[in-house]
């Protein structure tokens, strides 16, 4: 019998490196990110974890290498404390912008839209919170309306940055479960984390020290 091959590689790092101010922040990274997966990018603080994140973002554009995307849509949930608090600006506000990456920017919402921005509450158990200012919110329903809003764009490729860090367990634990079933519905999921809980749910490891991959990524 043929085995089975491996799904396709939604998201390819080749030879990656960054450099900031003379220094490689990141190199000789290589990794493929498969569809369907929850891979956790984790190392220590300063280890270039971020970096590599934004690289994959498209937020970033690496000194050296490239990015393959094979047809992917990509979401970038940054840390809260990256996004002011004080934003004027309703919960349900913050998670349409996620929408407008279906239809452009500052175009009225479809039905399928509206019903984007709705599902993407009701995942992340805002919905009785969506005319709220943001700023109101706690750190943790902060994180989660950060969270709706990658989730409103519908994409193939979500990728977010210590989503679960210094939350209480009940909020890491409803972003962590929507991680899952992301994934579980076909998107490939990449986060940066230290939560142990989040790393023992990683179908992959990107473990990642002084700018490199210290071991491959595990499935």
């Amino acid at each position: 019998m043929t085995p089975a091959l491996p799904p396709p590689a939604r998201l390819a790092l080749r030879a990656i490196r960054v450099d900031f101010g003379g220094a490689e922040v990141l190199r000789g990274i290589d990794a493929d990110v498969a569809p369907a997966s929850l891979t956790v990018i984790a190392g220590p603080n300063g280890a270039g974890k971020s970096t590599l994140l934004e690289v994959m973002a498209g937020t970033l554009t690496p000194s050296a290498g490239r990015v393959e995307v094979a047809g992917a849509t990509r979401a970038f949930v940054p840390q809260r404390s990256a996004v002011t608090e004080h934003l004027p600006v309703t919960v349900r506000d913050v998670v349409t912008v996620g929408a407008w990456g279906r239809i452009g920017p500052w175009r009225a919402l479809g039905r399928t839209a509206r019903r984007a921005v709705d599902d993407a509450l009701e995942a992340v158990d805002l919905v009785h919170l969506q005319r709220a200012r943001f700023h109101t919110l706690s750190g943790g329903q902060r994180q989660r309306a950060l969270l709706a809003q990658g989730l409103a764009r519908g994409a193939d490729l979500l990728l977010l940055d210590e989503p679960t860090t210094a939350l209480d367990a009940e909020s890491a634990g409803r972003i962590l479960a929507t991680m899952r079933t992301e994934a579980d519905r076909g998107a490939a999921v990449v986060c940066v984390s230290h939560d142990r809980a989040v790393i023992d749910a990683a179908d992959a490891l990107m473990a990642i020290d002084d700018g490199r991959l210290v071991e491959p990524a595990m499935a």
